[in-house]
């Protein structure tokens, strides 16, 4: 499981209330492109809390599968080779079968077939699995994902549900990829994500939704900093309210 880079660097007097909680989970969902990642990152380092990247779990799988020359399209074939896969995550990095895939994994290649994983009912109920347990060990978690607060884990403390418009969430994945040397017009972005938001909405398991007890934080014009601050005194909100 992942060791954990625990570094608080601000709010202390709303971290101090925080650091109180045995046990609590953060769940984050939303769009991708809404900047659930990097948010979820710094929120939990404020806390010293764990993170739960569950992309990576999904992308390792179809990462595997497309190494292996497994068939993406064929659900009994991809979930039996997707069960004996061995994933592992520690602080930002992620390893298949003791192999390092932190950056092998982040494609447009990878994100353009995720998914044939995320749509798979036994690959995604045995990797909803896969992040319970690692809930339980690390007790205290940020996690995030399209179903973590409405699926995975529908008792989570705290529930947050982030958006942003299209055209904002197509502009970050672009610097995103840019920052990899990956060049793709925003007009194929937009194409890429609007496909991927209607597979997102209308998978039969773990489609995504917005949880009837999370808050909606719209993160146009807003800093991330300031996007994990309104999360921070939330999740001390939460906690206040039920000990």
């Amino acid at each position: 499981m992942c060791q954990a880079d625990i570094r608080v660097f601000g709010f202390p007097e709303i971290i101090s209330q925080v650091k109180l909680a045995r046990h609590m989970i953060v769940a984050i969902d939303g769009p991708a492109g809404a900047g659930k990642s990097t948010v979820a990152r710094m929120v939990a380092q404020e806390l010293g809390f764990r993170f739960l990247d569950t992309g990576a779990m999904y992308r390792a799988i179809v990462y595997a599968a497309l190494c292996q020359n497994i068939p993406l399209e064929a659900p009994e074939t991809l979930s039996d080779f997707a069960l004996r896969q061995k994933i592992r995550l520690d602080n930002d990095r992620v390893f298949l079968n003791d192999e390092e895939v932190t950056n092998s994994i982040r494609t447009p290649e990878i994100a353009n077939a995720i998914h044939y994983v995320a749509d798979n009912v036994q690959v995604r109920t045995c990797l909803s699995e896969l992040q319970r347990q690692f809930a339980r060990t690390a007790r205290n978690v940020v996690t995030e994902g399209r179903d973590q607060g409405t699926e995975v884990f529908p008792d989570a403390e705290c529930k947050v549900f982030l958006t942003a418009s299209a055209t904002e969430r197509a502009r970050r994945r672009q610097e995103e990829l840019a920052a990899r040397g990956e060049k793709l017009t925003l007009d194929e972005i937009l194409e890429q994500q609007n496909r991927r938001d209607e597979r997102d909405r209308n998978r039969p398991v773990g489609r995504l939704r917005k949880a009837e007890d999370a808050v909606e934080i719209c993160t146009d014009r807003l800093s991330t900093i300031e996007v994990v601050r309104q999360i921070v005194d939330l999740v001390a909100e939460r906690r206040t309210t039920s000990s």
